[in-house]
């Protein structure tokens, strides 16, 4: 089995960002609505159900179990494509997504989880992200929706995927006073992204390249 090493947020020291979004841990491009992961070019449970506990944290591979606060909701719609390689990688995006929420909000403080489902510059993307939380003494709550999830598989070992989030329901949170950061529902609560996942040796589909777009037009309410 591959060893991975925990990932030590608490020595991370970054600039801290004035406002904080939710949940946009990747390089966030406007410019990149409607291109893809694919490798031309590249050098380098059921809908609408809440992913609320680890659908496979007690398999062979030694999965972490991902958990979350009481306050935060995470749903993941269209989690079954009767693929079970496509199914697979869905469910380890969805860990993945849950894995960077659960380092931010302090319920897997070592970030094992956050190096698990990530690499490359995804990894860093995540751990810079959940680093700007730290800086900020801030966590999240409230609940997001990620929805049109589709898979492209390329090769036994590669595989893009796109999704939108609504953040319309999620929001930053004071540590220290409690305070939730509640802002007003714009274009920007819809965020699109642009993934790509490969297998590792312990057959685990860990995220490697990231971007976000928010604002995304295809992700907003008609």
């Amino acid at each position: 089995m591959t060893r991975r090493r925990p990932i030590l947020l608490a020595a991370l020291t970054l600039t801290t960002t004035a406002a904080l979004t939710l949940s946009a841990c990747g390089n966030d491009d406007k410019s990149t609505e409607g291109k893809d992961m694919s490798t031309a070019g590249e050098t380098d449970s059921e809908p609408s159900k809440s992913s609320t506990g680890s659908p496979s944290s007690a398999d062979a591979v030694g999965r972490p179990q991902v958990e979350l606060p009481a306050d935060l909701r995470l749903i993941f719609e269209s989690a079954a494509t009767g693929d079970p390689v496509k199914d697979a990688v869905l469910a380890d995006n969805a860990e993945r997504m849950r894995a960077v929420d659960a380092a931010i909000a302090g319920t897997d403080p070592e970030g094992k989880a956050l190096g698990f489902y990530n690499t490359g510059k995804a990894l860093d993307a995540a751990v810079s992200w959940v680093g700007r939380f730290e800086e900020a003494n801030a966590t999240v709550t409230g609940q997001v929706r990620y929805f049109d999830r589709k898979v492209t598989l390329e090769g036994k070992s590669s595989a893009v995927l796109t999704f939108c989030a609504d953040e319309s329901q999620g929001f930053s949170k004071d540590k220290e006073t409690g305070k939730v950061a509640k802002t007003p529902v714009t274009k920007d609560s819809y965020v699109r992204y642009n993934t790509r996942l490969d297998r590792n040796a312990d057959g685990v589909w860990q995220t490697s390249q990231i971007i976000s777009t928010r604002g995304a037009a295809r992700c907003r309410p008609a």
